[in-house]
């Protein structure tokens, strides 16, 4: 379905975004890797992106937090793969403290990566996908994007405005054939998730099982976690021609948990 189409995935080298990446390169797309890791794994990772879609896959090893080095990843995509199609924004970091004690540089590393990344990533994306009359950006939001969880201000704050600013670019883009959604996740069992649970574990004195259940049983009524795969499939969904008139969607995959 997306063959002769190009998809940036940001913080795609594990988790989430990983999963969207491999949904994607399924479906016959070129995928720009980024993120942090060892150099030896992504180079495996981008190797098996090109196997299973059939094109070339590259890597761009762009922080995140850094507007410059943002614009360079959309640049290179550009020079390397040819165009950029599909966009989506994954990155993410999390911190947990109470608002009183939330280190101030965590705060703005956390609006920075979860937030301000995308702006940048968009702002430049978005005149060649006009150009070229089609683009899909997604943006990887959360349940934290439509409810919010004591302890978390800054991921709280970001989620909620990433989903502001989906409805922004879609209305910008509402009768050209770009269009912008979110996903929004509940628990997904990812490397960022499995901190928070061991972190559980150990100030609790349990086991790192019976702090999963502890952590789902609070907020995910399914009482499981959704997959990276899960995601990646909606990712593909909203590829799709199916998917053409969602524009500025939030798409709870969360297991209930804003049903509530």
């Amino acid at each position: 379905m997306l063959e002769g189409k190009t998809a940036v995935v940001t913080g795609s080298t594990s988790g989430i975004g990983l999963g969207v990446a491999n949904a994607l390169a399924s479906q016959g797309a070129c995928v720009m890797l980024n993120g942090f890791g060892d150099a030896q794994e992504i180079e495996a990772l981008r190797e098996g992106l090109s196997r299973l879609s059939g094109a070339d896959a590259a890597y761009h090893p762009a922080d995140m937090s850094k507007p410059q080095e943002i614009a360079r990843l959309i640049e290179e995509t550009g020079k390397r793969l040819g165009k950029v199609d599909i966009l989506v924004n994954n990155a993410g970091i999390q911190h947990v403290s109470p608002v009183e004690n939330f280190p101030a540089t965590m705060w703005d590393q956390i609006l920075a990566i979860n937030l301000s990344s995308s702006f940048h990533t968009i702002r430049a994306a978005l005149p060649g996908m006009k150009k070229r009359g089609w683009g899909r950006i997604i943006n990887i939001a959360s349940a934290h994007g439509l409810v919010a969880s004591a302890n978390k201000a800054a991921y709280v704050a970001a989620k909620h405005g990433l989903v502001g600013l989906t409805k922004t670019v879609a209305l910008e883009t509402a009768a050209t054939g770009v269009t912008c959604n979110a996903i929004c996740p509940g628990w997904v069992l990812t490397p960022l998730v499995q901190k928070q649970i061991d972190a559980l574990a150990a100030r609790e004195r349990m086991t790192v099982e019976e702090a999963k259940m502890k952590l789902l049983a609070e907020k995910q009524p399914s009482h499981d976690f959704a997959t990276p795969e899960q995601i990646g499939g909606i990712a593909v969904f909203l590829c799709s021609d199916a998917a053409a008139q969602m524009r500025g969607s939030s798409l709870s995959v969360d297991g209930g948990w804003t049903a509530q």
